[in-house]
């Protein structure tokens, strides 16, 4: 998020009118629900998450512990169970 000047990017009137309500101090305006993006999306933790927990999945398949996994990827014995239940849904494989 970057800050812009307010008399760069605000008609002289609004501007006055805001100043009525917040004079010299920050304000935070919200992007409208239309511009909103989705958690993750714009830094790729998204996508990098998703190929960690598909790694998880396959060693899990693959015979390892809900405890080494967890060691492995610095994540609890509870997040990984998770991951693996999610993954479970995912593919079916009850």
């Amino acid at each position: 998020m970057s800050y812009k000047k307010a008399t760069h990017v605000l008609p002289e009137e609004l501007l006055a009118k805001v100043q009525e309500y917040v004079d010299g101090e920050f304000l935070y305006i919200p992007r409208s629900s239309d511009n909103k993006k989705d958690w993750g999306e714009t830094t790729g933790t998204r996508i990098e998450l998703k190929e960690r927990n598909k790694k998880i999945y396959a060693d899990y398949l693959a015979g390892a512990q809900t405890e080494y996994l967890a060691e492995k990827y610095f994540l609890s014995v509870k997040s990984v169970q998770r991951i693996i239940g999610q993954m479970k849904k995912e593919h079916n494989d009850d």
